[in-house]
């Protein structure tokens, strides 16, 4: 291409930026053939997508690439140009990748825990914020399957959306209705505001939600008690009406190469929970018992971060978080057929955190370095009291008191090296956890611990269609802090549901291979767990029979095994994943081995006029997960149509959920003499009608990330 031709392209290109920029009209013009849509990005001269074809003055620009490919140990998915980009919302896009799934609006990697979501640099602060996306301003979505050491080390994966920019100013407005009906009527609604002017950005969003849920279920446990054959069960009947809020508002700045912000959420909860069941103990008539329980809680957090980039190459990261939360609980626990004493107890929870982090990320070797600290303190205390003399023989009263100084320095460095790219790091962090209960320090609890998280990946690529990785990691699993209570509580006469103050903190060797060729997708994963925690069910030493269910350290190896294919075929864009997950767990000479077979079947069809179809199959084997094994769920289906209007600014979505009624929660666990069988329906089965308005949507500018996610998580 000559000078001529080429200052003619780049001139062209820049119209056609400015024009989509200032009507905000989309680039698609057949909704059913992406390989003839562009995006035009300002900040890229040219943003690579699905397929691109545009004529700019005799210049013919094509490039085409699959929907997800594999950069390094990384699942990267361009969403525009592909029929993913009029889905609906966020949540819907990522609900159709590799790898994902979501369910209840709860987002999961297959075959990962601990999955952190960041949506353009930033922590997500819920599923909301993915509802208040437009899929049509989604640009990219990073799948991280081997994070690396600038996040905490127990997370598994690394979830980073990013957004397009939409450069317009003045007010900015997105508005999302839902309306749901399983067995109870749902209504969720979601407002979001945003004004920028000049090189200032502020925002004010927020959400009510009234969720009302219904599960039915029982449970049996059978053991042999005093030498001879018991069994003790109960039903339920859960209803759980909850009211949830939030109110965020901050601001961002953003003047050549420096940014800060700031915002503050306050986020409410009310809820009213009751169970109508019974309990029986071997062939004795059965008992009626309600169960009835209070919630009242809120939080505040607060966020800062400030951005800059320095001699064109160093670039200085802050971010600092701030959080108080408060939750109070009542619980009453009623037999209305018999002359037993009610059972009353409350409980009350405070925890206060402080985060910061620190990073410098510079050329070093040829290569990316980042160097910097996490620090972070937690504070949590648990006030708990059993108001029936009886009871508290055996559940007593306590109160617990837990204080967390943790700070770390991490360093990673990243290199291509022709075909190869090589990245290794490292994170050392020093723990100081103190714990005390009814003020006095537990010795056998309280610790330090000095903790190093090494890894390593390798990635060869062999051209477009075809790469390989292999890493490997040695994270550090902190159980969550309502895992670590001391506390007891009543679940019926004959059951009690505790944590263990004594759990200790886990490590892992995780080796994972990831590989490519064209359609195809491989990702096989082995991990060797110490220490971390799983839950039994054992006697618990009391005058009467008393089952305690609570969490243990143990020792399990596993193996995840998935193959992936994925390739739009005009306007369908199917997914399938099949997998297998085998563990090795021996537990009290009980051998929890069975593997689980799963499979996935994502379907999208974009069709003419704004309409899109899904339709998402799913099923798995009966296998064990630690010390449960899950039942066979072979088929279950969702399925949604959705449509545009008013140039893609309107999104109308009607949903239907697990259509016939296969998903269950069934679930069976055998350890120390006590065989539990549990059962439970949820109430997936429904409908949905999801409307979605957005006036001038536009990406939000924040750049802060959480300064300590892994702590956050674990309150």
């Amino acid at each position: 291409m000559n000078a001529k031709i080429f200052i003619s392209f780049l001139s062209a290109l820049l119209t056609v930026n400015l024009s989509w920029a200032q009507n905000q009209e989309a680039a698609d013009s057949l909704a059913c053939k992406p390989q003839e849509s562009m995006e035009v990005e300002h900040t890229d001269l040219l943003t690579t997508t699905d397929s691109l074809v545009r004529e700019l003055q005799e210049v013919v620009v094509t490039a085409k690439q699959p929907v997800t490919k594999l950069v390094g140990a990384t699942l990267v998915s361009t969403i525009p140009g592909s029929d993913l980009a009029n889905l609906g919302n966020a949540l819907d896009v990522l609900a159709q990748l590799p790898m994902i799934k979501v369910q209840d609006n709860t987002v999961s990697v297959i075959g990962k825990s601990n999955v952190e979501i960041y949506i353009d640099g930033r922590p997500m602060d819920g599923s909301w914020e993915l509802q208040q996306i437009l899929s049509s301003n989604l640009k990219k979505v990073e799948l991280l399957m081997a994070p690396g050491a600038a996040y905490g080390s127990a997370t598994g994966a690394v979830l980073r959306i990013t957004t397009r920019r939409n450069f317009v100013k003045g007010l900015s407005l997105t508005e999302q209705l839902q309306l749901q009906r399983c067995r109870k009527w749902s209504v969720m609604d979601n407002l979001g505001l945003n004004y920028r002017a000049g090189s200032w950005d502020f925002f004010l969003n927020g959400i009510i939600n009234r969720n009302n849920l219904l599960v039915k279920g029982s449970t049996t446990n059978s053991l042999v008690y005093e030498e001879r054959e018991t069994v003790v069960g109960s039903s339920q009947r859960n209803l759980y009406p909850t009211i949830t809020g939030m109110i965020k508002a901050g601001f961002n700045y953003a003047k050549d190469s420096q940014f800060f912000g700031a915002y503050y959420r306050l986020s409410p909860e009310h809820g009213d929970f009751n169970n109508a069941g019974t309990e029986w103990l071997d062939n004795n008539p059965l008992l009626s018992r309600e169960i009835d329980k209070r919630i009242r809680a809120h939080s505040h957090f607060a966020s800062v971060y400030y951005e800059n980039t320095f001699a064109d190459k160093y670039l200085l990261h802050f971010d600092g978080d701030f959080k108080t939360s408060k939750a109070d609980n009542r619980v009453a626990t009623t037999y209305p057929d018999t002359s037993a004493d009610d059972v009353n107890s409350t409980d009350c929870r405070n925890s206060t955190f402080w985060a910061g982090k620190l990073y410098l990320r510079c050329p070093l070797w040829n290569g990316d370095f980042t160097v910097g600290t996490q620090d972070s303190y937690t504070h949590t205390t648990l006030d708990y009291r059993m108001l029936n003399n009886k009871v508290g023989e055996y559940i007593p009263s306590s109160f617990t008191d837990a204080r967390q100084t943790s700070s770390a320095l991490f360093a990673s460095w990243a290199r291509m090296l022709g075909r190869f790219s090589l990245s290794l790091g490292a994170r050392y962090e020093y723990v100081d956890y103190d714990f005390k209960v009814d003020g006095k320090r537990d010795e056998n609890v309280s610790r330090r611990d000095h903790l190093l998280t090494p890894d390593l990946s390798l990635s060869c690529s062999f051209g477009d269609d075809a790469q390989i990785s292999l890493s490997y990691r040695l994270p550090t699993v902190k159980p969550p802090y309502s895992q670590l209570t001391g506390s007891l509580s009543y679940v019926g006469l004959h059951e009690i549901e505790g944590g263990n103050p004594a759990l200790r903190d886990g490590t892992s060797h995780d080796v994972q291979l990831l590989g490519m060729w064209k359609g195809f997708m491989l990702q096989a994963n082995f991990m060797r767990s110490i220490d971390t925690y799983a839950f039994v069910k054992q006697l618990y030493p009391a005058d009467n029979l008393q089952l305690l269910m609570h969490p243990v350290n143990i020792d399990v190896s596993a193996l995840n095994f998935y193959l992936i294919w994925s390739k739009p075929i005009s306007c369908w864009t199917p997914n399938i994943t099949v997998g297998m997950y085998r563990q090795w767990l021996t537990l009290d000479n009980t051998n929890h081995n069975k593997p689980i077979f799963s499979y996935y079947f994502y379907n999208t069809l974009a069709l003419p006029r704004g309409w899109t179809l899904t339709a998402n199959i799913n099923g798995l084997t009966q296998g064990d997960i630690h010390t449960n094994r899950f039942c066979t769920m072979w088929f279950t289906m969702d399925a949604s149509v959705s449509k545009t209007f008013l140039n893609k600014a309107l999104t109308v979505k009607l949903s239907a959920t697990d259509i016939f009624n296969t998903v269950r929660n069934n679930w069976t666990m055998n350890t120390y003499g006590i065989f539990v069988d549990k059962c439970q329906s949820y109430d997936q089965r429904g409908v949905s009608l999801n409307v979605i308005y957005n006036f001038q949507p536009r990406k939000s500018k924040y750049k802060g990330a959480s300064a300590a996610e892994e702590e956050l998580k674990r309150l």
